[in-house]
């Protein structure tokens, strides 16, 4: 029987809400708990993801140049985000649990402290890579002209808002591992909420507001983050919180960000795998206009969206398994990666065969011009078949982080790449269809779901105790 350690500065309602946690997540029956602890970040995620279709929508209405140029530095977007939220955080929200499992409450406490850090020195990185070589990498993805104006005016004004989403979702995952779901996702609606009215009101100069465009979206989504990361720290900060934000350099310790950053900072390549292939692919579209990239651009934002889905019920499994593996508990960590597995392979499919049968009900949100319209089906039509094994595929990676091995899914994200860049490189070599680069891209997705299934099913997670560690108060 283990008890939680309170630590010299944590007091007896901290270690009480510790050990609380510990026991739910280690006891509870699976199903259940991974639905009670999905269902908040699942709201968060549909909040996310009306942003994303307002914002489409916004710059939809400001023109296709707009809308070219916004494609162009979304992967780049969203390389952030999954850095900072799946992959820096899992390593976080996987550390955090882990000794939350062992009956740790100080380590956990000093983990919040080196997670801010983290996100600090991330989110300063990314500031740079969109200040500094955006503008780069949008003329290297075949950007120009009109679009090209468009992609560096948005991610000049996006790139300060780089270092909010880090440290909002590094905080946000110090929360999660620990169990609590509802507050990250509280601040996350609250942001979104801000995000669409600020966003379309600078976009479009509403009232006596200037008319920004595509700076004015960008802006949005600048000031909706920095104020869900305030929350997000004062939450921590509050003397009853479990775990607490303490601000005492002596809690970081170096043993302490290796523990973070063995799976955090592994973890990054799984993101930036998953940009590559979209750039590549992005790459390989733009050969045929700005109408096909454009549609191409409505169509692979549903494909972003769906990595939200298999967030939520991704992060939920990490607090679960880290618990699991910390206190010895291993066969119950597998399971709960098989279950959460399932659940995101049967959801994401679904939408996918949703899409496949009507690709018009959501490229027609964006853009009637039919160009547009025709290569944003076409897409649907062949990577909605994949959209089960991408959501098995990740929600497996990120179950894997809670076990602290990751190595296995990582190479899974590889072999989705290589997949795309050598099928790539072969198809335009022949002169390929549109099409083609489409239905590519669903074989990637097969490729990378049944990948991380076999990196699950063969790598030891370590050894059962014959008696887990027990929560105690």
């Amino acid at each position: 029987m283990a008890v939680i350690e309170s630590g010299t500065s944590a007091g007896p309602s901290q270690a009480r809400g510790a050990a609380a946690a510990q026991s739910a997540l280690l006891d509870a029956p699976i199903l259940p708990t991974l639905g009670r602890l999905a269902a908040p970040n699942a709201l968060a995620m549909v909040a996310a993801a009306g942003v994303s279709i307002a914002e489409t929508a916004y710059v939809g209405r400001l023109g296709v140049a707009s809308l070219a140029g916004v494609t162009l530095v979304f992967p780049l977007i969203m390389l952030m985000q999954m850095m900072s939220a799946g992959a820096m955080g899992g390593g976080i929200s996987s550390a955090v649990s882990r000794a939350l499992g062992a009956g740790d409450l100080a380590r956990v406490e000093a983990l919040a402290l080196c997670a801010l850090v983290i996100g600090l020195i991330g989110g300063l990185g990314g500031v740079i890579l969109f200040l500094a070589f955006g503008p780069a990498i949008f003329t290297a993805l075949g950007g120009d002209g009109a679009a090209l104006r468009e992609a560096v005016l948005y991610a000049h004004v996006a790139g300060f808002g780089v270092l909010a989403i880090w440290v909002t979702n590094c905080l946000a995952s110090v929360l999660r591992g620990a169990g609590r779901m509802a507050a990250p996702a509280a601040a996350v609606m609250a942001a979104s909420v801000l995000q669409v009215a600020i966003g379309g009101a600078l976009a479009f100069g509403i009232g006596p507001l200037p008319q920004l465009g595509v700076a004015g979206v960008a802006l949005g989504q600048a000031v909706a983050f920095s104020a869900a990361a305030l929350i997000l720290a004062a939450l921590l900060r509050a003397p009853t919180s479990t775990p607490r934000l303490r601000f005492e350099p002596a809690l970081m310790r170096r043993d302490l960000f290796i523990d973070i950053l063995r799976v955090g900072a592994i973890g990054c390549l799984s993101p930036l795998f998953a940009v590559a292939s979209v750039l590549v692919i992005t790459g390989l579209v733009t050969r045929f206009g700005p109408e096909a990239l454009a549609g191409f651009g409505i169509g692979a934002r549903l494909e972003f969206l769906l990595i939200p889905i298999a967030f939520s019920i991704g992060v939920a499994s990490v607090p679960m398994v880290g618990v699991a593996i910390g206190a010895g508990a291993t066969p119950r960590a597998r399971r709960v990666a098989w279950t959460a597995g399932g659940l995101a392979f049967g959801a994401l499919g679904v939408i996918g065969l949703a899409v496949v049968a009507f690709p018009g009900a959501w490229a027609g949100l964006f853009t009637q011009d039919p160009d547009a319209l025709a290569a944003a089906a076409l897409y649907l039509r062949f990577a909605g078949l994949g959209f089960g094994f991408f959501g098995l595929g990740l929600c497996l990676y990120f179950a894997s982080q809670g076990a602290g091995k990751i190595v296995g899914p990582i190479l899974a994200q590889a072999g989705r790449f290589a997949v795309v860049a050598a099928g790539g490189w072969a198809l335009t070599a022949a002169g390929a269809p549109l099409w083609t680069l489409f239905a590519l891209i669903a074989l990637s997705m097969a490729a990378l779901g049944l990948g991380s299934v076999a990196a699950v099913r063969f790598t030891p997670w370590g050894t059962a105790r014959a008696t887990p560690v027990a929560p105690s108060a």
